[in-house]
């Protein structure tokens, strides 16, 4: 017999993973993945990831770096929470890890299976698409089970908005 009184679970909503650094093209994905969220019903969500310290030999040291890198993180996260809110509306989901870029990116879409899209974008100088599009685009590739949108990184906000 079944319980016609439960509530039914409610719809998960898809979501738009970019990765936060400091580079100049994490803004170009991150206001993209912000409309594509906003015209879709989905969320953004963050992710940071901060690299291990390795002063084994100076607990005191380590620790240190470990507390500053903790902190430059969440900075990096809430500043783009704030972009993504004024553009979208709605507040990001916001996650920070330690290790390998690409063990946590991989780490992170196989334990949230809202995760849809991830969302990148390439570095318009002369050197390359970027560390970032070039692992994830490389022989890695198909450890990423989902799409990965690559946005040119030169986009202006206007063509962004257009776009999206």
């Amino acid at each position: 017999m079944s319980d016609l009184t439960a509530t039914p679970p409610l719809p998960s909503r898809r979501k738009f993973l970019v990765v936060i650094d400091q580079t100049p093209e994490c803004k170009v994905a991150l206001r993209f993945a912000a409309r594509r969220a906003q015209h879709t019903g989905g969320i953004v969500s963050m992710l940071c990831i901060v690299t291990p310290a390795s002063f084994q030999q100076w607990a005191g040291i380590e620790r240190l770096m470990k507390d500053e890198a903790q902190e430059d993180a969440e900075h990096l996260l809430h500043e783009a929470a704030k972009m993504v809110n004024d553009i979208s509306g709605t507040m990001p989901e916001l996650v920070i890890r330690e290790g390998a870029i690409a063990t946590e990116v991989i780490g992170l879409i196989k334990e949230d299976p809202d995760i849809s899209i991830l969302v990148l974008a390439a570095s318009a100088g002369t050197e390359g698409p970027g560390p970032l599009v070039s692992l994830i685009a490389g022989p890695s590739a198909k450890a990423y089970p989902l799409p990965v949108t690559i946005v040119p990184g030169n986009l202006s906000d206007e063509a962004i908005d257009a776009l999206a």
